[in-house]
């Protein structure tokens, strides 16, 4: 068989997940994506809805969480930012 530069795919096929929310959290969330919309249009009101912060928010946090990256390099797991 050819050997080829490219190897085995990772299955990126995005996964529905339903989750409920504090309605506290759900107004911090709607009002972060106001204060985001606002800071990127130079003033005008384009809200991000909460939907859309959602996977930004957890990829950032994960990124962040020195002990979790930790703890993901021990048990030899890759994430997808890891090439």
């Amino acid at each position: 068989m050819t050997k080829l530069k490219l190897g085995p795919l990772a299955d990126d096929t995005p996964v529905k997940l339903a989750v409920e929310l504090p309605a506290s959290l759900h107004r911090d969330l709607v009002l972060y994506g106001e204060l985001l919309g606002r800071s990127s249009t130079g003033g005008q009101e384009v809200a991000v809805p909460p939907q859309k912060l959602v996977v930004p928010m957890l990829e950032r946090f994960l990124a962040s969480d020195r002990g979790f990256a930790k703890a993901r390099r021990s048990v030899g797991v890759r994430g997808q930012s890891d090439g």
